[in-house]
């Protein structure tokens, strides 16, 4: 097989040419080829999280790749099967993050030139890695498959081979060794919870899965935000709309070569909201204490949505990409704490003479509460003009410490809110 031969069309082509075939011996050659570039990262049991889902639970660390993301695999297996004049032209992708870094840090290994389209709203600090690796990168296109139009015109305008993120067989194969070395480690392994956008991982993995242990259940995990392959082969049409925090898989067109194998071998696909995504995020950190980005928490995230589908279990979850801005991890973070009560906001009502505010910060200490920060406002409150809004963020215990702590405070006599938590929970 040429490297022109498996090549893909687009992401729309204008024709339904026979779709390739992915098998077995693909990803085991592809295992084989990537052997010492790429790691083979831990895949460790999750005692903790186990004991709560009730099941067995070991976790693939890819977010411990170089690059901290699985696409290095896919990307590193279609590089290596250039022919030596499409390596001396360069390649081109186009990435929301995780690809584009594997595409980027591969090329500059193989003395390949290489030019990375990215859609405007992609994390800076997947844009910054990126350049690091030394690619040139553009920024353009308000969706991935807008960036997809770009880099295919652009590459076929300066000669460059186009590296599709997901929709090629090698690619796929590459994403299938994940599953390979899963299996290898853990034979016991009976369920793989793995994260979709355009199905390049869930595919190769299910190739590589189901061929060496047929009866193995394959669930695939979409943000709910972006079901793409969830209306694809759930025959649905839910809209695909807004900002997810799980980026790397807000895909609007899943493949075609993708999409039919996830028809054939994936047993089924759930939907995860961002309360749920935030929550998975948050506990991987708290419990594991390893940082993922959304897209790497998704199949955390399916476990807490949907425990019944798991129990007594032996579940294999990818932490596929560990790349995730520092400051919307701080807010995923701090929005958790709300979530569980341990961080909120009050709005009370003082009469606006000496004492008062120290009475507020007395009472909250003497219910053990911790005060984070004071805002104190009168000119700009809907109050009379004697009174004043004093808004207090307080750290509590958990949600039954924070109901105490409002009981004794509207027990002095103080009229108190607590302001709403993300998500809408009170």
């Amino acid at each position: 097989m040429t490297s022109q031969q498996v090549m893909p069309t687009g992401i729309i082509p204008n024709a339904a040419p026979a779709l390739p075939v992915v098998t077995l011996p693909m990803v085991q050659q592809a295992a084989q080829a990537i052997h010492g570039a790429v790691l083979n990262t831990d895949c460790d049991e999750s005692r903790t999280l186990g004991e709560i889902l009730r099941c067995h639970i070991w976790l693939k660390f890819e977010n411990l790749q170089f690059t901290a993301a699985f696409k290095e695999r896919g990307a590193l297996n279609r590089l290596l099967a250039l022919t030596a004049a499409e390596r001396k032209a360069g390649v081109i992708a186009m990435s929301a993050g995780n690809h584009a870094q594997g595409v980027a840090y591969h090329a500059k290994r193989l003395g390949v030139a290489s030019t990375i389209i990215m859609p405007v709203g992609t994390p800076m600090v997947k844009i910054e890695n990126t350049r690091r690796h030394g690619a040139t990168v553009i920024v353009t296109g308000a969706t991935l498959e807008d960036s997809a139009a770009f880099a295919q015109a652009q590459g076929r305008q300066h000669g460059l081979t186009f590296i599709h993120p997901y929709d090629d067989p090698l690619v796929i194969a590459g994403q299938g060794t994940i599953a390979l070395e899963m299996l290898q480690a853990v034979p016991a392994i009976d369920t793989l919870v793995v994260p979709v956008g355009g199905g390049g991982l869930i595919s190769g993995m299910a190739v590589a899965a189901k061929g060496l242990k047929p009866d193995v259940r394959i669930i695939g995990v979409q943000a709910a935000l972006y079901p793409s392959m969830y209306n694809a082969v759930k025959h649905q049409s839910l809209p695909m709309r807004g900002d997810t925090l799980a980026e790397g898989i807000a895909v609007k067109a899943p493949g075609r070569i993708t999409t039919e194998i996830v028809e054939r071998l994936v047993d089924d696909i759930v939907l995860v909201t961002e309360d749920e995504l935030e929550r998975a995020v948050s506990m991987l950190i708290a419990i594991e204490k390893t940082v993922v980005e959304g897209a790497g928490a998704a199949g955390l995230a399916a476990m807490l949505a949907h425990p019944q589908l798991f129990h007594g279990r032996n579940v294999g979850l990818v932490l596929c990409g560990g790349n995730i801005d520092t400051r919307l991890l701080a807010s995923v973070l701090t929005r958790e704490l709300a979530r569980e009560g341990r961080l909120s906001q009050l709005a009370i009502d003082l009469v606006d003479r000496p004492g008062q505010l120290a009475a507020v910060a007395t009472l909250l200490g003497e219910a053990g509460a911790n005060i984070v920060e004071v805002s104190h406002q009168q000119t700009f409150s809907a109050l009379p003009a004697k009174a004043t809004l004093l808004e207090v963020v307080i750290e509590t215990r958990d949600r039954e410490h924070l109901d105490e702590t409002v009981a004794r405070m509207r027990g002095a006599g103080f009229h108190v809110e607590v302001q709403s938590n993300p998500g809408g929970r009170h």
